[in-house]
């Protein structure tokens, strides 16, 4: 086997620094404990700004036109919210841990080829859908605002998303800060306001009105929803201290990402309601406006452009997430030393798809049906991943990996780790006839239970279950030794190793700096 030290490693490629005020530099490449920054606040203020915008708005009414009425449609958002946030939020907790992007670290389990094979294609589906129907919702919303033809507003965003994506970690970190306050200030006058003008039809609040297949399909829309973020949670706290620990890393992202979900996806549906129930189709622009100016004329002017500035840091995140799995698929089949311009490429690349996305379905009537279907398709193929990789983050590894085997061609980490693969595809696969994909397809097993969506909890279940088991077989002894002869130490093992062997532990010099 070919030395971790021989190999092109992004652990310790120089370059790859990310200065304080300059755009980053890193992109996959480890990040040293000398350069770790921040507060762990942070995080809960960019997932709260990440969830404050049109996208889980529109999220909200896709859900009030899928059958219910508006207080279980919102009970399963919430719920929904409250599930699917769980798993993104221990996602979140690996990035101190680890130093490294999201979905570089499913190499462990599923090997570096066999995660650029099944994971890495499902993430940039994830992304170029996202990104397509998020740039088209702002430029509808400036089309409202401003009359400049919506494809001209297409061209526009996407530089501005380009932009701050291209500045990277440090820049997304500060206007998400900022863009949390704003937001919180314009949406709590905009959610007073509602309160006291929306029409609520009879039967509203009727609790007698549950009907199990609407309920389950909305908060399966809301689990996906949030669930989707997973893919690059790490992504936004790898530059943390290893220090700030796993509790505190998932409470600030799950409390950070929760609350702007309910709040926005519980607005959408309350808007739509009185539309849905008096038979019409809601538009989510026009509600979001007619709402407004209910208060007073102008109102929903303010409001609308008040969900831009978030909106476009949504595309900028999904470009910059995206392009890391680029480089990651990349590096996959031709070991790189990252550099600058491979994230640049990767957010070009990410960004033509997403403006090319937008402009395919850009005046198609059937928006929220093409929607819906994406995130429950998405959710079905992220659930099995999510739930072997935190298995084995937490149950498994429990937290220490060999850094430098993520970027060694012919390591630990290399080609297909049977049983991350072999979990995966049996999970997908044993999901698949409980699949509810609105008017596309329907599973026996999903039919028979009157087309209740049951599938992302087989998926999550089955892959679990059988990594776990699959995993009684694992020796991590030469992982270890790899770890320790390396030098280059997880949170988890820093901690580990400090209690084992007290001050003598390698705490004190890792990768060459105090620790």
């Amino acid at each position: 086997m070919r030395s971790s030290k021989d190999a092109p490693s992004a652990a310790d490629t120089s370059e790859g620094a990310a200065t304080s005020a300059g755009i980053e530099l890193r992109s996959i490449d480890w990040v040293p404990h000398s350069e770790r920054h921040g507060k762990i606040w942070h995080v809960g203020a960019v997932w709260f700004a990440a969830g404050a915008q049109l996208t889980t708005f529109a999220t909200g009414v896709v859900a009030m036109t899928l059958g219910g009425n508006l207080i279980w449609t919102i009970i399963a958002l919430v719920a929904g919210t409250l599930v699917g946030t769980f798993f993104a939020a221990f996602h979140s907790s690996q990035g101190p841990q680890l130093g490294l992007p999201q979905l570089i670290q499913s190499r462990p389990q599923f090997g570096r080829l066999g995660s650029a094979l099944l994971i890495l294609p499902c993430a940039l589906l994830s992304y170029a859908g996202y990104n397509a129907f998020n740039q088209l919702l702002v430029a509808e919303a400036l089309e409202n605002v401003a009359p400049i033809p919506k494809g001209i507003w297409l061209q526009i965003v996407a530089v501005l998303a380009f932009v701050v994506a291209l500045w990277g970690y440090n820049l997304i970190h500060r206007v998400q800060r900022f863009l949390t306050v704003s937001f919180i200030i314009l949406f709590g006058l905009y959610t007073v306001g509602l309160i006291f003008t929306v029409g609520f039809p009879t039967g509203s609040f009727d609790l007698g009105e549950f009907r199990a297949a609407p309920f389950l399909a909305a908060f399966g829309l809301a689990m996906s929803y949030n669930l989707g973020w997973a893919l690059y949670v790490s992504d936004y706290s790898r530059y943390l201290p290893a220090s700030v620990g796993v509790r505190a890393s998932f409470q600030w992202t799950y409390w950070g990402m929760a609350i702007s979900a309910i709040w926005l996806t519980a607005l959408g549906a309350t808007v739509a309601w009185p539309v849905v129930a008096g038979g019409g189709a809601p538009g989510v622009i026009d509600q979001l406006r007619t709402t407004g100016d209910a208060l007073f004329s102008g109102w929903g002017l303010i409001v609308v452009l008040g969900t831009v500035p978030t909106l476009v840091m949504i595309l900028a995140m999904n470009m910059y997430g995206g392009a890391l799995v680029l480089i990651t698929m990349a590096d996959s089949f031709k070991p790189l030393r990252p550099r600058l311009r491979h994230r640049v490429v990767g957010i070009l690349l990410v960004t033509i798809v997403g403006s090319a996305g937008a402009s395919l379905i850009n005046g198609n009537a059937q928006f929220a049906s093409h929607y819906n279907q994406l995130l429950v398709v998405i959710l079905y193929l992220l659930a099995p991943w999510t739930a072997i990789n935190l298995v084995d983050f937490f149950f498994v590894r429990r937290g220490r990996y060999a850094i430098k085997e993520f970027f060694n061609p012919s390591g630990i980490y290399s080609g297909f780790a049977w049983r991350g693969v072999t979990s995966y595809i049996v999970a997908v696969l044993a999901s698949v006839p409980f699949w509810v994909v609105g008017g596309l397809y329907v599973g026996p097993v999903a039919a028979l239970i009157g087309g209740a969506d049951v599938a992302p909890f087989v998926g999550i279940v089955v892959g679990a279950v059988l990594y776990l088991i699959l995993c009684r077989s694992l020796d991590l002894t030469n992982e270890r030794q790899i770890e320790e002869r390396d030098g280059l130490f997880t949170g988890a093992a820093l901690v580990e190793l400090s209690s084992t062997r007290g001050p003598e532990a390698p705490t004190a010099v890792i990768d060459g700096h105090s620790v």
